[in-house]
């Protein structure tokens, strides 16, 4: 089994001490850092290099959407899992543009983060597909590439063609499983594929993978639409 690397952010310890026990009652996880600020968790990721981060936003310093903004421009693979009291607009497109993997609000419960601390590590999202879609549409209507032809750069110069197939499911809110249903291959293929997919494009999740194919023009929303998306369960 896998260990999954894990950095907690939060400036409170008594939040930090009662994650961290709780997620290293799990056999697959470890927790290799704890930060109580902004500077210091850009400098102990650097240090580290865990696998996932459970960040807050409202930290001392450098708040959250800062830290994180630098730690996937020193380490796009790092997947920053956003674990917060604050549900507005402002902070999950702040965010998800600085490259977070998924937001989570602080009601959850301990299964459900530790299933989202798995997700984000093998490349899924955390997002409810009603959220995600507004994400996305946020993203495209914000960030779109003003020449044409930045717009249809061919795929096949990045990726290969099941990679992009494979890209286009997870962009239906599709998980890992699903995908592999639908194209008769397995969970671990699927993984794979998506990892050569985020590197190859330097991203470290399926939300910025596929923004990024958006912005190219690999694929378009209507392509992304999924039939009865908005009464999926959260992945």
């Amino acid at each position: 089994m896998e260990t999954i690397r894990v950095m907690l952010v939060d400036d409170h310890a008594l939040v930090r001490e009662g994650t961290r026990d709780l997620l290293e009652r799990e056999e697959d996880l470890e927790v290799v850092a704890e930060a109580a600020d902004g500077i210091e968790a850009v400098e102990l990721a650097d240090k580290h290099r865990p696998d996932v981060i459970i960040m807050d936003i409202a930290i001392p310093r450098l708040n959250g959407i800062d830290a994180t903004r630098q730690i996937k421009a020193l380490h796009p693979t790092i997947a920053v899992l956003v674990l917060t009291a604050y549900d507005n607009d402002q902070y999950i497109f702040a965010l998800l543009e600085a490259g977070a993997a998924g937001y989570l609000l602080k009601d959850i419960r301990m299964h459900e983060l530790v299933q989202a601390v798995r997700a984000v590590y093998s490349g899924e999202s955390v997002l409810h597909p009603v959220v995600a879609r507004k994400v996305v549409d946020h993203f495209v209507d914000s960030a779109r590439e003003p020449a044409a032809a930045a717009r249809n750069e061919p795929a096949g110069d990045h990726l290969t063609g099941r990679e992009l197939e494979v890209l286009e499911l997870a962009g239906k809110g599709m998980t890992n499983r699903e995908i592999a249903d639908a194209l008769t291959i397995s969970t671990r293929t699927v993984q794979v594929h998506l990892s050569n997919v985020f590197a190859k494009l330097g991203v470290g999740s399926r939300t910025e993978a596929v923004v990024c194919a958006l912005r190219k023009g690999w694929f378009t929303l209507d392509d992304t639409e999924s039939p009865g998306a908005a009464d999926d369960e959260a992945v």
